[in-house]
């Protein structure tokens, strides 16, 4: 059952969401981060990734987040469970005032092999493959990305 909009501003008012992030490295260790074009965190870089579903099982939350944010279903087994993660923002996708969002994020480390050479476009207007230390330093990189590679 799909919520409308302003049902699902309701739950994003009044309770935490859970979420997938998806760190996707290449072999080289460059780490997959998309810009996003929506709240919250609009304009920043940040790591793929999607809300879990009611009364979706978490590996097939899992295969539907990366197709729909890679183009390329994979399947649980193939990451590395890094762990959870809590993400508050002050916005929320509504972009309506007085509340924020809140995630509860499970991250996951994933090795690209075989992306399309064109990514969806849903949530990210544009994706670029970055360095660790790249990640780190570069100001438009957002904070709940960066924590992923705090040592």
């Amino acid at each position: 059952m799909r919520l409308g909009r302003e049902e699902f501003l309701e739950v994003v008012e009044r309770a935490p969401l859970v979420s997938i992030d998806l760190i996707v490295r290449r072999e080289n260790g460059e780490v997959l981060l998309g810009r996003r074009t929506n709240e919250p965190a609009r304009d920043c870089w940040f790591v793929p990734g999607g809300r879990i579903h009611k009364n979706e099982r978490i590996a097939d939350a899992f295969s539907r987040i990366t197709r729909d944010e890679l183009g390329r279903a994979f399947v649980l087994g193939d990451a590395k469970f890094v762990g959870v993660f809590e993400h508050f923002y002050p916005t929320n996708f509504g972009e309506k005032a007085g509340f924020g969002t809140h995630y509860v994020v499970l991250a996951y480390e994933l090795t690209a092999k075989k992306l399309p050479a064109k990514l969806p476009a849903d949530q990210h207007g544009e994706f670029r493959w970055f360095m660790v230390d790249e990640i780190r330093s570069a100001e438009l990189v957002h904070k709940h990305t960066k924590a992923y590679f705090d040592d």
